[in-house]
């Protein structure tokens, strides 16, 4: 029993020397990290100097796509629908025949009122020739001057028959010419509202026509957009400015222009309306689908960015590292403005000549010495690697952890034989 206090004693003193000296090598390796810290060598960072400049943008807004030339087919004329040229669903073209209303009855009365202004033109020449014959006799004092002023009376009667006749033959050509239906426009043609054999009245619908290429989408701008974009147009018509049609369902597109800018803000909405045009030969889209329009060609003037990945958020807000005269990174807070593709335009925070830090600034605190590299401008490139760098971490990441796990499953294949020597250990100890 003895034996056992003994060992004990030996056992605790032993372990308290270990955790001893331990602590001893914690703090020494402290002191040597902070040292360390302390003379680190600059860091290597890619560093712009922050100059204005104009930068492209692309913005997209919601919108819902139209047919400016869609029209409803009206019958003119009343008749029975006789004929229908067309099967609903076809692709007709400008003046093609659609229906037929009752064009006989319409044709007899263009013969007849042809046969009425033959009657009067027959009219008026007897009429003439009996003035001229009534001058001639009153110059002979062989009539009175009423007999003459009578003549010259139906001469003008005779006049106004006719014109009245060719009117009337011209209104029954007119309605000859409804009674034949024809497209106003080249589209799509919807189902007929009305079968052949009814009876149709002037007014009547009968179908609807809808163009489909081109297509015209309005949309709304915020008003700080439309303000920026009619500065903008002040040096270049609205059809450079080139737009984007992303449909709703799938990923087809159609490419087009900005067409119409308005001159009017909506004052419930804060909006101004636009319009753009896209071309849609195979159909692709239709009237009354939503879908987003991205323009294309916009451009913000003068305005001091950074790359997007040069922004971290800060205590205080959004923020990026300036170095100052010494090469050391500072923390300075900025106010964001638009996103210009790569670059995020900066509205407040630095100015002209400053230089920002532009590669990751991941685990970079302010304080820290920077050894500034070139940056080429090309912000895109940066954003590239920056996702490849993460996308390795992440693989690197997930092989580490695959192989921490097969390592912990054949530690604990190696601890299963040692289980029952411990029983063994205490038999020995008594």
């Amino acid at each position: 029993m003895k034996t056992m206090i003994h060992r004990s004693r030996g056992g605790w003193l032993a372990l308290a020397s270990s955790l001893l000296l331990v602590a001893c090598g914690q703090d020494d390796g402290g002191q040597q990290q902070q040292t360390a810290g302390s003379d680190a060598p600059p860091r290597p960072m890619q560093v712009m100097e922050v100059t204005r400049q104009d930068l492209p943008l692309e913005k997209s807004y919601p919108s819902k796509l139209r047919s400016d030339e869609e029209v409803t087919l009206v019958a003119r004329v009343t008749g029975t629908l006789e004929e229908r040229k067309f099967e609903p669903g076809d692709m007709v073209e400008k003046g093609d025949s659609l229906y037929s209303i009752e064009p006989d009855l319409y044709e007899a009365t263009v013969a007849q009122r042809q046969a009425d202004l033959e009657s009067a033109k027959a009219e008026l020449a007897r009429a003439q020739s009996d003035a001229r014959r009534y001058e001639q006799l009153l110059n002979q004092n062989s009539v009175s001057r009423q007999q003459y002023d009578q003549a010259l009376a139906d001469r003008n009667v005779a006049r106004a028959s006719v014109a009245q006749a060719e009117a009337a033959l011209t209104s029954a050509q007119i309605d000859l010419g409804y009674a034949n239906v024809t497209a106003p426009v080249s589209g799509q043609i919807s189902l007929s509202q009305v079968n052949v054999g009814n009876l149709v009245n002037s007014g009547t619908e009968l179908a609807t026509i809808t163009p489909l290429d081109p297509l015209e989408v309005r949309f709304q701008l915020p008003q700080a957009d439309a303000f920026a974009l009619r500065r903008q147009l002040v040096d270049q018509p609205a059809s450079e400015i080139g737009a984007k049609l992303e449909l709703s369902a799938g990923n087809e597109s159609l490419e087009g222009h900005l067409d119409f800018l308005g001159a009017r803000l909506d004052e419930g909405t804060s909006t101004v309306q636009a319009q753009a045009t896209f071309a849609n030969p195979d159909g692709t889209a239709l009237p009354g689908q939503f879908a987003r329009v991205h323009l294309q060609g916009l451009k913000r003037f003068d305005v001091l960015a950074v790359p997007e990945l040069a922004v971290t958020q800060g205590m205080m807000g959004p923020q990026v590292f300036v170095l100052d005269e010494d090469n050391v990174a500072r923390a300075r807070t900025v106010q964001l403005g638009e996103l210009a593709g790569p670059w995020q335009i900066l509205v407040d925070g630095l100015e002209s000549g400053e230089r920002v830090v532009v590669s990751d600034p991941g685990g970079l605190e302010p304080g820290t010495p920077i050894d500034p590299q070139p940056f080429d401008g090309d912000a895109e490139s940066l954003m590239d690697e920056q996702r490849q760098s993460q996308q390795q971490g992440q693989g690197q990441g997930q092989g580490q952890a695959q192989g921490q796990g097969g390592a912990s499953a054949e530690g604990g294949q190696e601890q299963v034989p040692d289980e029952p020597s411990a029983p063994a250990e205490e038999d020995a100890a008594e």
